[in-house]
């Protein structure tokens, strides 16, 4: 069944969270490997505990540079001039290399395209620019624009609001299992990109397809 609105979560979905600590790999040696784990475990912790409490005062790119000051800590032994290059690296994140001929294939068949992230404005369209993908997305949601952090449902609301449609029409992609679980609690269609081959959890709130990657999507939906 070919929906209407197909919205993706940006951040391991979309674009590659691993690139930019990859970029400097040469620097970081084989504190790399755990710099990004610890960095991109505590972004997001960062946006669920400050969720539960209802404070999304410091947008998600005060929460990166929070995380990435974190990682610095927990792992020691890094350089932190690299601070600034990583970070520059994670405006500039690579999308995964199926991304442009995946949306390409949604846009020809008439859907709707959209992003809906955690992630700030800014952070989010210079992503979107500098993948070069201006021309496959429709629209940007970003939780900074309800004042919530994913998974509140005012966060999934965006989407159906803006297009003026129920929560069954879209069919949300995300890689972030715990994203899927709160977008089928909302009535999407839920697509798990299980990228690492995880496995499931929230049982009682399950995807109703799992893709290895966005590959198969266009002939799945």
């Amino acid at each position: 069944m070919l929906h209407s609105v197909y919205v993706f979560d940006a951040y391991g979905t979309l674009f590659d969270t691993g690139a930019a600590v990859a970029r400097h790999a040469g620097k970081l040696g084989e504190k790399g490997r755990d710099l990004a784990e610890v960095w991109r475990r505590k972004q997001l912790e960062y946006s669920w505990v400050r969720g539960l409490m209802g404070d999304a005062s410091r947008n998600f790119w005060e929460l990166t540079e929070d995380a990435l000051d974190y990682a610095f800590e927990k792992v020691g032994g890094v350089d932190t001039a690299l601070r600034a290059p990583l970070l520059e690296a994670y405006r500039d994140l690579d999308c995964y290399e199926e991304v442009p001929s995946t949306l390409r294939a949604l846009k020809e068949r008439q859907a709707r395209v959209a992003i809906l992230s955690n992630g700030s404005r800014d952070m989010l369209a210079r992503a979107v620019r500098s993948a070069g993908l201006e021309t496959l997305v429709d629209e940007v949601f970003s939780a900074e624009d309800c004042g919530h952090y994913k998974t509140a449902p005012a966060v999934y609301e965006m989407v159906t609001t803006h297009f003026r449609i129920y929560p069954e029409a879209v069919s949300f992609q995300s890689s972030n299992r715990w994203d899927v679980a709160g977008a089928k609690r909302f009535g999407f269609r839920t697509v798990w990109i299980n990228r690492k081959g995880e496995p499931d959890e929230y049982l009682d709130h399950a995807p109703d397809v799992i893709l290895p990657d966005l590959k198969p999507l266009p002939r799945e939906s």
